[in-house]
């Protein structure tokens, strides 16, 4: 994560950054207002705050930041966020085209009007073919380090192109199959040379207008952000103990934290370890045993439109999510540190719950599906 750092003279900031690079997050209600220093090339967009707190994106200030989110969206040099490929994007996340059969987009499994995902416990593709994941949410995925359950995917642009040939998920033979498809509906080729200066389509460019995309789908400005940053009556007493409860005795935050409520890091919780033949997550990417049955940690934002939860989508609700946490997950020989029984009472659990949802977006981010395609 990016590191705030006030230059007061070139060798106290020189200073300040080693010792600040050597030290962990501490677990603590993230700062909503946090200004790191910028990733892509263009300077940092001056700080003009809006009446709800919304600021410009670092290195893209036509878009909007929410109050309680982190300004750097972690945009990458080689891929600066401009309108025209966000637009772009926009069309590829929606063009079922991309498919196979003509049958599935990634709105499809990664609806905005369920949560950004599909709100199933594993994702149906072409042919009815079923995946064995969950899908992820796309709400705030670009402030994550990689991406899938498993982290196999060092960034949304790798992310993108995934699931388009994936056999069970969007099906396409190979990526050439896709640009050839594309290529042939001529009215993506100007929308090409709009966004890349360039009219040939190449599967570096779809997963670079995607991504963008992705990039810009941002909740925040919740009940706990308006309270944390200073309207003391955002929250009610419940979410309110909740929130001490979040922060102190249930210490969600060895693993949900900073201004996205994630660590991006991977953890064992027991979930689904029982099977005859379990998911090894993570382990599947790096082929480490300690990573055995690890997932990412997901974003405790806009949490109450994503169920059901976990990896294999096999916990149905909040309330199930905060018992197994209680119990110190499900014994196995992979079991992560971080997960230890809580103890707690039925009025801390219930306003553990109460305070999850008060960390849900105002407004969500929703966007309509583009009435019309190119042709």
């Amino acid at each position: 994560m990016s590191q705030r750092i006030f230059r007061t003279g070139a060798l106290l900031a020189a200073l300040l950054f080693a010792s600040q690079c050597t030290k962990k997050e501490e677990a603590k209600p993230p700062a909503p207002a946090a200004a790191p220093a910028a990733t892509a090339p263009a300077p940092a967009a001056p700080e003009k705050k809006a009446a709800d707190g919304s600021q410009p994106a670092i290195g893209a200030p036509f878009v909007r930041v929410p109050l309680g989110l982190d300004p750097d969206l972690n945009i990458p040099k080689d891929n600066p966020l401009t309108p025209e490929k966000v637009e772009l994007g926009k069309l590829l996340y929606f063009d079922k085209r991309l498919s196979k059969d003509v049958t599935i987009s990634c709105a499809t499994c990664h609806d905005p009007k369920r949560g950004w995902t599909d709100n199933q416990p594993v994702s149906a593709g072409i042919h009815g073919g079923m995946g064995t994941r969950s899908a992820p949410t796309v709400i705030n995925s670009t402030y994550y380090l990689l991406q899938f359950w498993d982290g196999r995917a060092k960034s949304l642009e790798e992310q993108a192109l995934g699931p388009i040939t994936n056999p069970v998920e969007m099906g396409m033979g190979s990526h050439d199959e896709m640009i050839s498809t594309l290529s042939n509906i001529q009215a993506y080729r100007p929308l090409f040379q709009k966004a890349f200066g360039d009219p040939n389509i190449t599967k570096e460019k779809v997963a670079m207008a995607i991504a963008s995309f992705e990039r810009t789908v941002l909740g925040g400005n919740s009940k706990f952000d308006r309270y944390s940053n200073g309207d003391k009556t955002a929250m009610n007493e419940s979410e309110i103990r909740g929130r001490e409860l979040f922060f102190g005795k249930a210490n969600c935050t060895r693993c949900h934290v900073g201004s996205n409520f994630s660590d991006s890091d991977f953890h064992n919780l027991g979930v689904g370890m029982k099977k005859p033949k379990p998911d090894w997550g993570r382990y599947d990417a790096t082929k480490e045993e300690k990573d055995k049955g690890a997932f990412k940690t997901p974003t405790v934002r806009d949490i109450t439109k994503t169920a059901p939860y976990m990896h294999d989508g096999s916990v149905a609700t909040l309330e199930e999510v905060i018992e197994l946490y209680d119990r110190g997950g499900e014994p196995n020989k992979w079991l992560s540190e971080k997960v230890v029984k809580l103890n707690l009472t039925a009025q801390e659990k219930a306003d553990l719950v109460a305070f999850m949802k008060a960390l849900d977006s105002s407004p969500y981010p929703s966007v309509e599906e583009p009435k019309e395609f190119p042709q």
